[in-house]
């Protein structure tokens, strides 16, 4: 029987490069460019692009862009500066498109002593 082990990474959907840990989900209730989005804590293995103010549904925010640091795909924001006082929370966290990322989990089995990764859209 497989049990899964390790973390739950988010990767991206276009190369699997691991981008995100489920343990640093804060919302999956946002809204991206393209559909749902999540807002995540923290973001690993990206770049980020440069500021710009953009207006969101939310209001005026100073966002970059992210984009995964192997393939160079979009993958959504980073949050540098929200103006209004009650989206001051976002500040400095990431934002990635529910349809350029993917859940990952590792399973490993006892009796074969195999270790696979499984990939799953969301």
């Amino acid at each position: 029987m497989a049990e899964m082990v390790g973390p739950r990474l988010y990767s991206c959907c276009n190369c699997r490069n691991h981008v995100a840990l489920h343990d640093d989900v804060i919302s999956k209730s946002f809204q991206g460019r393209n559909g749902r989005a999540f807002l995540f804590s923290h973001a690993m293995n990206i770049v980020v692009g440069p500021k710009e103010d953009r207006q969101l549904m939310t209001g005026l925010h100073t966002v970059a862009d992210v984009f995964c640091s192997d393939c160079r795909v979009v993958l959504g924001w980073k949050y540098e500066r929200a103006y209004e006082e009650t989206q001051k929370y976002k500040e400095g966290k990431f934002i990635l498109e529910k349809s350029k990322i993917e859940i990952s989990v590792f399973a490993f089995c006892h009796i074969n002593q195999w270790i696979c990764s499984l990939h799953f859209l969301i």
